[in-house]
């Protein structure tokens, strides 16, 4: 039997927490265009409403860690966040990006729905201060470079800076040189703070600088260690997903195709529901 966690709200009707079905954290890894949005933000929320899944929509509006000064990064604070907002009206589905720095938080909790903090910067406290003070709620990676019960002291930060508004998130650790590995007992180490697990279960299979100046992947894993995730018992999983990852703008090595999200999600549901009704 999982261990029970605390339930965070976020938007107006999304709960994640509990012992409640699994919520869909996905999009493209970064904003390419407002159409691409709007067809992976429609199709994806139309999916999950067919499935009874709750859906927030993610999309990055600067991709602030890329390997080459000449990649792709995306479009920017402010063209983002009107990007962001045209999925929210379209689709009247929660969003979420990324924050690099602690200037952008008030901007960026003016349109989203969950703030997201990098892996490269959950140690950053300034950034998670700012964070917290925007009272909106908050998805923190565990850095690569971090044991799971490492993340205490992330949390803390955040409880003392009056946001109990926590998610957690898996998304693999640094294993020797371009290469990471996922540790299942991270899931179980995290929950035992009492608030829900996210699993990134696309970037668990990066190989960071894999193609010298870009990232590369492995997507065949994807599956199976999401299979072991929901197993383990997660509260959300987090997914990067794309119409024709080959010719994605970042990490299309290991996103996931946009047309086998519904035969993915149909398996995740079975297990999920099994797990958590054990």
């Amino acid at each position: 039997m999982i261990q029970d966690t605390k339930v965070v709200k976020v938007g107006e009707n999304i709960t994640i927490g509990g012992k409640k079905r699994f919520t869909l954290i996905a999009g493209p890894c970064v904003m390419e265009s407002q159409e691409l949005m709007l067809e992976v933000a429609g199709e994806i929320s139309a999916l999950c409403k067919k499935l009874g899944i709750d859906y927030i929509f993610k999309a990055s509006f600067d991709k602030a860690n890329r390997s080459s000064i000449h990649s792709y990064r995306g479009p920017g604070l402010e063209e983002g966040l009107k990007m962001l907002q045209k999925v929210k009206d379209t689709y009247r589905v929660p969003v979420v990006t990324d924050i690099h720095e602690p200037w952008q938080c008030e901007k960026v909790a003016q349109v989203a729905d969950l703030l997201q903090i990098p892996a490269f910067l959950c140690r950053q406290t300034d950034l998670l201060i700012a964070a917290a003070a925007t009272g909106k709620p908050v998805n923190i990676k565990k850095g690569q470079f971090l044991a799971p019960w490492d993340m205490k002291n992330v949390v803390v930060k955040m409880e003392e800076s009056g946001n109990e508004g926590i998610l957690l998130c898996e998304r693999g650790s640094t294993f020797g040189y371009n290469n990471m590995v996922v540790d299942m007992r991270s899931l179980l180490e995290m929950r035992k703070f009492g608030y829900p697990v996210v699993f990134d279960v696309t970037h668990a299979v990066q190989k960071p600088g894999g193609l010298g100046t870009a990232t590369s992947g492995d997507r065949e894993y994807v599956y199976p260690l999401m299979r072991a995730g929901l197993a383990v018992g997660v509260d959300a999983i987090f997914a990067e997903v794309h119409p024709n990852p080959e010719v994605a703008k970042s990490d299309g090595p290991n996103m996931l195709y946009l047309k086998d999200l519904e035969d993915i999600l149909k398996v995740a549901i079975q297990i999920d529901d099994l797990v958590k009704n054990y």
